[in-house]
């Protein structure tokens, strides 16, 4: 990476309908896409907000985001430490309490649960220090101010 590079992301939403019914009435699906990617998301708001169930919202694509750069960061640190992960799942989860304003995402629990393999694989203490090295190298979360709390597991195959 160059000293004093500015990456720029760029994002794209679009939404046509009307707001004239009022509240109860307007439709929430809309699309977004980030160029370059080809790819354009069907979203809605949260049902609890009037939206669709069946698409995704934003704060669904926050915990998403939250998750996919903890295993990106895991991944990366494991492999510089020529540890070989086999698997990676997480269950991630993110609160927002309603009685709680203004209205936010206060905290994310990331539980991912990693599989390595090999002789000489490292044992929990040393997995337990690359997540966390991890997360603090995770852009995503190093942008956020809610809590983020990790509960890794760990299983050795072979």
């Amino acid at each position: 990476m160059a000293e004093g590079a500015v990456h720029r992301y760029r994002a794209r939403t679009a939404w046509s309908g009307s707001t004239g019914g009022g509240y109860d009435a307007y439709d929430r699906a809309h699309a977004a896409s980030a160029p370059p990617a080809a790819d354009e998301l069907a979203l809605s708001s949260d049902p609890a907000f009037g939206g669709d169930p069946a698409r995704l919202n934003p704060e669904q694509l926050l915990v998403l985001a939250a998750s996919s750069c903890q295993l990106l960061s895991f991944l990366a640190v494991a492999a510089r430490a020529r540890i070989d992960v086999v698997a990676y799942e997480d269950d991630a989860e993110a609160m927002m309490p309603e009685d709680d304003h203004p209205l936010r995402i206060t905290r994310i629990v990331l539980r991912p649960r990693i599989v390595v393999r090999g002789p000489g694989a490292p044992d929990d203490e040393r997995l337990l220090q690359l997540v966390h090295t991890a997360h603090r190298h995770c852009f995503i979360a190093n942008s956020l101010r809610c809590e983020i709390a990790l509960d890794p597991s760990f299983e050795r195959q072979g």
